[in-house]
């Protein structure tokens, strides 16, 4: 089987083609050095091979506040890159199947945060261009499917975590800031200050569990959208008093800064579909899951700060 995987180089993407490799599959894995996806011939010299799957995981995006800062970008960019994809897909590779990663953002706060309402309401203004050419993606799919008669699947993923995420630099997602500051806490003594009150609530799912359900619903789900979620959520301090205990850090030297960005308040994605679809989930648990993440993160963590003076 001939897979392509756009995005190849990220988190989701190192971990994802590893696994594609480790079942046996041919896998074409992209980064941005490998086609620009904003431009619309990048994709062609790959036209001449049929594949199977498309796993379409490009975004221009970080974590963090940087939605606030680059709106107008974000939406030509974004736009850009999912307008070649879809294109490429529906005139050179009709016969595959196309993966994509829709987001949680794209929820309206406040409904549930079930597929059927990935459409309805408006997602949190901090977060709205982002989610919106997610929304937008989506559409794409679902329109080119009628149309041509493509086969399509949109996941849903809850915050993902594990092994081999990339630190340092820029912003990152919560779980691993969090887990670097109490590192910072631990080594070099310094204040550890985490955005909010601390009472926003999130849910996050490790790696692997998350490629092993997209494998599975990728076998039973033609053109529709499903969510991938942890069937569970915790707020931010205990998220915090957790990795604390982990680390070995007194989690009452935690400050917060109820002044900062903290975008939704809760992000917990209903997983009644994926159940029905899937039945039981396996998850790992959670404190296993942290211990995974920290075995790897830790000695990242004292390189990094080792190279940059501290």
């Amino acid at each position: 089987m001939t897979t392509i995987v756009t995005g190849g180089s990220g988190f989701l993407g190192t971990s994802l083609v590893k696994s594609l490799k480790n079942m046996g599959e041919e896998v074409i894995s992209l980064s941005s050095k490998d086609a620009d996806l904003c431009d619309s011939t990048s994709l062609q010299k790959y036209s001449d091979i049929k594949f199977e799957k498309i796993y379409h995981l490009a975004a221009w995006t970080q974590a963090g506040d940087f939605c606030l800062y680059h709106p107008g970008e974000q939406w030509i960019i974004n736009q850009q890159i999912n307008t070649n994809v879809l294109k490429w897909w529906s005139e050179e590779q009709p016969q595959a199947k196309l993966i994509s990663m829709g987001t949680s953002c794209a929820y309206e706060e406040g409904l549930d945060l079930r597929e059927e309402f990935y459409l309805q309401g408006s997602p949190i203004i901090d977060l709205y261009t982002y989610a919106m050419t997610k929304r937008m993606l989506y559409v794409g799919q679902q329109s080119l499917a009628k149309q041509f008669g493509l086969k399509f699947l949109t996941v849903v993923p809850s915050t993902l975590y594990g092994p081999n995420y990339d630190v340092g630099g820029k912003q990152m997602h919560f779980i691993f800031d969090l887990a670097w500051k109490i590192l910072s806490s631990k080594y070099f003594n310094e204040e550890v200050v985490l955005w909010g009150d601390g009472n926003q609530r999130r849910e996050i799912v490790f790696i692997d569990d998350f490629i092993n359900d997209l494998f599975s619903l990728e076998k039973v789900v033609e053109n529709d959208i499903v969510n991938i979620g942890a069937n569970e959520d915790y707020s931010i301090k205990e998220f915090a008093e957790t990795l604390c205990s982990l680390i070995g850090v007194d989690h009452s030297k935690i400050k917060y800064d109820k002044s900062k960005y903290v975008g939704s308040k809760v992000k917990r994605l209903s997983t009644n579909k994926e159940k029905v679809l899937l039945g039981k989930l396996e998850r790992i648990d959670l404190k296993e899951g942290l211990n995974k993440m920290l075995s790897w993160l830790e000695p990242k963590f004292l390189d990094y700060k080792s190279k940059n003076n501290n």
